[in-house]
């Protein structure tokens, strides 16, 4: 055996592993998210300031994205189906989660998690793990919404003041936490929004430490401008100063969630 075939082999195992760990990590992931997070890393050191922008995926960072899918499927340790945008989404199979158990990785199957993706929670999980591959490619350590909700991270399940965020973004001490917002939130959730951030940074005095020593940065708010210019009023309302909101706040600006994409391709569906 040549050691050309062997070295292929050996990168060939590496990218399938790489694959069954973001799996268990995100939940679930397209082609495209899995292409820009493992073969797209842009080397960006992060900096306290925080900047996410789209990110267009290149063709062979696809096709190699593809191409490892294809083989953890026929080796039938990935799952798959179609997601109600017509995109595929993957997620681990029984002996994909025996091959990370070899790795010492304690995984479930993803079998519910992608078999029960409704129209709203597919569009709100498909942007979380959107922000958190951006974060990752920029060098962010990164808690995503399905760590995060199995109480995986850094907040338990009790999360930071009764709430958990839908991801976390660490630098050193330093934590983003970031909320996707849907165009319309319920007056109780809402005011659960104004309550947390209130918790977070009381009006008047310092803001309150978070778990293990973190040091809470902003908090990063996914949605529209309208939600985000009546959120800064609000806050506004209940005490902090404009310096203040437009500090601890940060937008990023999306006005339809099932049309907005973070990760982009040529293709549509990919």
């Amino acid at each position: 055996m040549s050691n050309e075939t062997t070295d292929g082999r050996v990168l060939a195992r590496r990218n399938d592993e790489r694959v069954l760990k973001a799996l268990h990590k995100y939940g679930w992931l397209r082609a495209r998210d899995l292409a820009a997070l493992i073969w797209m890393r842009t080397g960006k050191r992060a900096r306290d300031a925080l900047r996410l922008e789209t990110v267009q995926v290149d063709p062979p960072s696809r096709r190699m994205a593809q191409r490892t899918l294809a083989r953890l499927r026929m080796s039938k340790k990935v799952l798959n189906m179609r997601a109600p945008d017509g995109s595929q989404i993957y997620g681990l199979a029984e002996a994909g989660v025996r091959s990370l158990a070899d790795m010492g990785i304690a995984a479930k199957s993803g079998k519910d998690q992608i078999r029960r993706v409704s129209l709203s929670h597919y569009h709100h999980r498909r942007l979380t793990n959107e922000v958190a591959v951006l974060g990752a490619m920029l060098g962010y350590r990164v808690s995503t919404e399905a760590e995060i909700a199995a109480g995986r991270w850094f907040g338990g399940l009790d999360g930071i003041h009764g709430k958990r965020p839908d991801v976390a973004l660490r630098d050193g001490k330093g934590v983003w936490l970031v909320e996707v917002e849907r165009s319309r939130r319920n007056a109780r959730d809402y005011q659960k929004l104004l309550n947390w951030l209130l918790s977070l940074w009381p009006v008047g005095r310092r803001a309150e430490p978070l778990p293990s020593g973190y040091e809470l940065r902003q908090v990063v708010i996914v949605g529209s401008d309208a939600f985000m210019r009546k959120l800064k009023n609000d806050m506004v309302r209940l005490g902090w100063t404009e310096q203040q909101a437009h500090q601890r706040l940060l937008h990023l600006s999306l006005l339809y969630m099932d049309e907005a994409k973070l990760i982009r391709t040529v293709k549509r569906n990919a």
